[in-house]
């Protein structure tokens, strides 16, 4: 599983405001704590003295915070309401089309893009965008050229070479992706996502002492990962060091108890090291969490046993 990353805009409230506004015009104006940006940007609407483009980024920036939130709905009728006051405004076309990206509409995702590049043709996130919802619809040589323009845009951008290259993976062309997650690391030492998706392309190239470096890594830095334990545990196992694959997939179970796919390689491990009885009580808790594996299913019968 690789890992792509939005990027998001905020629309900045501008203006003299007095102290108690001014409070609210902060909460607005940031995004770490949504429910407190929805407040802040909630009461400035609200009290009406907002006009034109500060009404239009209150919404704008409630949308985002409705969208972090999950509500779909609410954040693309702020969205539509920023638009219908700022319409020439490319980041509001941008950010709604990452909500309809999050619910799955990833046709209205493109329509609003081609909208934001339309209104401004060097916006590097409208690109890198549209180059996602490409991406998501497996349309990887449109993601990679929209991701190529982001880039040239802004070369500093760690999370463009970072999905491009989860797009030169998606096409088999794992040393064109392994350089474009260099890329992303040497931009951001930090990159969690960057040294995990470089483990994948090092493990498709079967050179998993690279692979393993790179997931231990992901793992440092985030810790609370529970597909780098259990990715790293596929290699692992790969590499005949079964007890260390156990280990990995014992945590990924820890951090997730309803990882069907945690307990299907745990299963699998423990039917290499031969021990019949754990493999099957792991086949059967992983096609319990999951009742359309068709492989649990057949490995439990390959083993001789019901699910």
């Amino acid at each position: 599983m690789l890992r792509l990353v939005f990027a998001v805009s905020l629309s900045l409230l501008v203006g003299q405001v007095g102290p108690a506004r001014a409070d609210n015009v902060a909460d607005c104006n940031q995004s770490a704590d949504p429910q407190r940006a929805i407040r802040g940007c909630t009461k400035l609407i609200d009290g009406k003295r907002l006009k034109g483009k500060n009404l239009a980024s209150a919404h704008s920036n409630r949308g985002v915070a409705y969208r972090i939130k999950g509500d779909f709905k609410k954040a693309i009728a702020d969205f539509d309401a920023a638009i219908k006051l700022n319409p020439k405004d490319a980041a509001d076309y941008s950010n709604r089309a990452i909500t309809y990206a999050s619910k799955g509409d990833l046709d209205q995702a493109i329509a609003n893009l081609d909208s934001a590049i339309k209104l401004n043709p060097k916006h590097a996130n409208a690109y890198y965008n549209r180059a996602f919802a490409y991406a998501d619809k497996g349309d990887n040589d449109r993601a990679i050229a929209d991701f190529n323009k982001a880039i040239k845009l802004n070369p500093k951008d760690a999370n463009a070479y970072n999905n491009r290259g989860v797009a030169y993976g998606n096409k088999g062309d794992f040393d064109r992706a392994i350089k474009d997650y260099d890329a992303a690391i040497k931009l951001n030492s930090r990159y969690a996502n960057a040294f995990y998706n470089r483990a994948t392309a090092y493990d498709d190239k079967e050179q998993f002492s690279k692979a393993i470096r790179d997931y231990s890594k992901a793992i440092r830095l985030n810790p609370k990962d529970a597909w780098s334990y259990i990715n790293r545990g596929v290699v692992f196992r790969k590499t005949g060091k079964v007890d260390l694959a156990i280990r990995d997939y014992d945590k990924a179970i820890k951090l997730n108890p309803k990882d069907a796919g945690a307990y299907y390689n745990l299963a699998t491990a423990y039917r290499v090291k031969g021990d019949k009885k754990l493999a099957i009580a792991n086949y059967r808790k992983a096609l319990s969490l999951s009742p359309s594996d068709k492989l649990a299913r057949s490995n439990l019968e390959a083993l001789g046993a019901t699910p």
